[in-house]
């Protein structure tokens, strides 16, 4: 199993497994490789170091044609100042959570102005929601009181994290 770093045209970080490297080029060159973030199907293999160091592994000696290389010097620079593994975990861990609000929470569509109001005004029975609004909508509706989380509409927060 091959693991590689992959960048989207827009510079969303991930991992992805593959059988090998012409497993990656087939599944680009049929364009089922998405980026989990934007869904775009524009990706690239980046360089990956062939083995990093990681705590505990300073003991072992390295594999047969490898090269211990830190991890600090094996991720491709990002504007943050956080390593490659660091920005890919992060996005991770935040598609997570929106998957888990996407799971727990009914979708009222356009809708989500006019329920929101009924459910603060005791109309209709509390229940975790989410949907499109205006920024003015949201605004009004956090100026009565309503508290609104904006979060972005992607549909890539739907399908399952890999």
């Amino acid at each position: 199993m091959k693991v590689f770093d992959i960048r989207c045209h827009s510079g969303h970080l991930f991992e992805g497994w593959f059988d090998s490297d012409d497993d990656f080029q087939l599944q680009k060159k049929r364009g089922i490789l998405l980026c989990p973030v934007c869904d775009s199907h524009r990706v690239e293999k980046m360089p990956s170091a062939v083995r990093m160091l990681s705590s505990g592994s300073h003991d072992l000696p390295p594999a047969k044609g490898t090269e211990q290389i830190p991890v600090e010097q094996s991720s491709a620079p990002v504007a943050t100042g956080m390593s490659t593994q660091e920005v890919t975990r992060l996005q991770a861990q935040w598609l997570q959570a929106l998957r888990q609000v996407v799971q727990q929470t009914e979708d009222v569509g356009d809708r989500f102005a006019d329920e929101a109001r009924s459910m603060h005004a005791g109309e209709t029975k509390e229940r975790p929601i989410r949907g499109q609004t205006t920024w003015q909508e949201a605004q009004e509706l956090l100026e009565e009181g309503i508290e609104v989380l904006p979060m972005p509409a992607l549909d890539a927060i739907k399908s399952s994290l890999h």
